[in-house]
């Protein structure tokens, strides 16, 4: 897993995470759709978002479902979550913690059990999955549903070199994931889902340059510059057209929902 300091490079990066995150409002739109159709979520569910950042996923599901009860957008860096918003929007409610305090109940929900939680690219942040998962799994109601978003090991994105093989290092296989699920208890698939990215090259640099990726957080000023130098050099082209390659895995635990 990852060997950073992840907390501190995204309390730098909140204030202007979403400008420089944002692939574009209809990516969110998109992969929002996509949580909520797979987790199979209605507005009566008791929903936990882990990891939310700052919970702009959290917010296009609660507008897709209209929840009865507020989506927990659970996060452990305070600066994040302060970007939903004070007082946060109807729907929402944040919670400080990280996934490994949820799991463990070293933090105390507005509910008991949880219908559906989702964890959209930072199971790679959690330092043993196994037995967080299996902590996360054990909040579920009977019929509940976790799912878990991630990357493959190796992406198409056109960064630098250094930078790619540096993720293919640190990014779990998707397929230790699924067994981490089934040995939680869950019944679980996998799946992937494509989306096709088309950035503008300079925004695009930006974003590198901001370290979007928290695998950029790895590399000093100097590493992202002279790779920013040979990505400039392999793709000349002003539009970056890309695949977004997701793994989706969803686990379901035994039982009859409510």
């Amino acid at each position: 897993m990852e060997r950073r300091d992840v907390q501190g490079h995204y309390e730098r990066l909140a204030a202007d995470y979403d400008e420089h995150w944002l692939y574009g409002a209809h990516h969110i739109t998109w992969m929002s759709a996509r949580i909520a159709e797979t987790l199979r979520l209605s507005s009566a569910d008791r929903i936990a978002d882990i990891g939310c950042g700052t919970g702009m996923f959290a917010r296009e599901v609660a507008r897709i479902i209209d929840p009865q009860h507020a989506i927990l957008c659970v996060d452990p860096s305070l600066a994040m979550l302060h970007q939903i918003g004070t007082p946060p929007p109807a729907g929402l409610t944040p919670i400080v913690a990280s996934a490994e305090d949820i799991a463990v109940g070293r933090v105390q929900l507005p509910y008991e059990q949880l219908d559906g939680i989702w964890l959209k690219e930072s199971v790679h942040h959690v330092a043993d999955p196994a037995t967080t998962l299996h902590g996360l799994a054990a909040r579920l109601t009977p019929g509940g549903r976790i799912l878990v978003v991630m990357l493959p090991t190796s992406i198409e994105y056109p960064l630098f070199q250094a930078a790619l093989d540096r993720f293919t290092e640190l990014q779990p296989n998707p397929e230790l994931i699924v067994d981490n699920l089934r040995a939680a208890g869950l019944q679980t698939t996998l799946r992937y889902v494509d989306y096709e990215l088309r950035l503008d090259r300079e925004k695009y640099i930006g974003m590198v340059r901001a370290r979007y990726m928290s695998v950029l957080s790895t590399f000093c000023d100097s590493e992202i510059e002279k790779g920013i130098e040979e990505m400039r050099a392999v793709h000349p082209e002003p539009l970056l057209a890309f695949p977004d390659r997701f793994a989706f895995l969803l686990g379901v635990k035994p039982g009859e929902g409510r």
